[in-house]
């Protein structure tokens, strides 16, 4: 048996202080009496007796609430398992351009469900499923790099915030250009950084990253090759996604002259070969994407990779005590409330 809030069990110390001072202090008071015999044998009545114990049953009853309060327990099944484990940070660009909609399977409607963003979140919490046992977290990046998950194994967790993820609307001018702003800029070696500092300390010896991106980093305070030769360092293996066609003009969400949302024809560029040196200085692969099916092609790879075996203790269910102890206090600290009532009740 174990115990959920151990620290709790303090509160019993001044309780053993008060039981120690109870007993060690006895029955020292008395009168002088030559007439001894004269006193009754049963001297003491039974409110005496009762008040005498009172205390102690009192004590007692506070002692059970204490361990109550501290949640005892004890596993119903207990296990050591091994599990294959990795330590994934998962790392997407969310700059405007992700807006884009090339990844529209064909006589599919435009909608906000094939942007590429609305794609990559898609396949990704199916790559997320298929891996329970996996630490895994989330970083973007566009303009600047955040964590939006640490590693964790809560994958729902994670798969809700992976869910709220966006990025800022497109500006397009008249002729369908999109215009410069920090919805346009990628911070492909912020983003790197950011996830290798999320990979530091995890447990699993293997770690990668799964850097996904679309665009040519221009901007950030770090650059990208020496994210990519810091990874190295660090043993972590960046497997880059580039995503997005060829096309001159892609369809894109953006804005009309009137503000209205509406799909424009865009130029996109996009910097392959940054991605390939990134992923072949950490070891990584390097996947050209320029469709849906190609996407989760590439993810179903990636969940091949090595994994680390980790032992793990697996206590499945609990049996909790705490309610015997709670009623059992309960009813000592009733019966000593009513017995002190009853003993020290004065007679009319």
């Amino acid at each position: 048996m174990n115990f959920v809030n151990p620290w709790l069990l303090l509160l019993a110390l001044p309780l053993g202080l008060a039981a120690w001072r109870l007993l060690r202090r006895g029955r020292k008071g008395g009168i002088r009496f030559s007439a001894v015999g004269r006193i009754p044998a049963n001297a003491a009545g039974w409110r005496a007796k009762v008040a005498a114990l009172t205390p102690f049953v009192l004590l007692a009853g506070l002692a059970l609430l204490v361990i109550a309060v501290a949640r005892p327990r004890s596993p119903l099944a207990h296990e050591r398992r091994s599990v294959d484990a990795i330590a994934i940070a998962m790392t997407v660009d969310v700059s405007g351009s992700m807006d884009a909609l090339d990844l529209t399977p064909p006589g599919e409607k435009f909608s906000r469900e094939t942007t590429r963003l609305a794609v990559v979140k898609k396949l990704f919490a199916e790559f997320v499923e298929k891996r329970p046992d996996d630490l895994i977290g989330l970083v973007t990046f566009g303009g600047y790099a955040a964590t939006r998950s640490p590693l964790t194994a809560d994958h729902q967790a994670l798969l809700n915030v992976l869910r709220g993820v966006q990025i800022p609307s497109v500006a397009v001018d008249a002729q369908g250009n999109t215009i410069a702003g920090d919805e346009q800029m990628t911070a492909i070696g912020d983003g790197l950084a950011t996830a290798l500092a999320r990979l530091k300390d995890a447990k699993p010896t293997s770690k990668i990253v799964i850097l996904l991106s679309d665009g040519v980093s221009n901007t950030g305070a770090v650059e990208p090759n020496e994210a990519a030769a810091a990874a190295a360092k660090m043993g972590v293996k960046v497997y880059a996604i580039g995503i997005g066609t060829r096309a001159r003009r892609t369809p894109i969400f953006g804005r009309d002259i009137f503000g209205r949302t509406a799909i424009n024809y865009a130029d996109m560029t996009f910097d392959e070969k940054q991605l390939k040196s990134i992923a072949a200085k950490t070891g990584g692969r390097y996947f050209s994407v320029q469709d849906r099916d190609g996407l989760k092609e590439a993810l179903e790879e990636i969940s091949q990779l090595e994994t680390t075996k980790l032992e793990s203790d697996a206590y499945d269910r609990w049996t909790e005590h705490f309610a015997t102890f709670l009623l059992l206090g309960a009813v000592l600290v009733l019966a000593a409330v009513s017995l002190s009532m009853s003993a020290t009740r004065r007679l009319a």
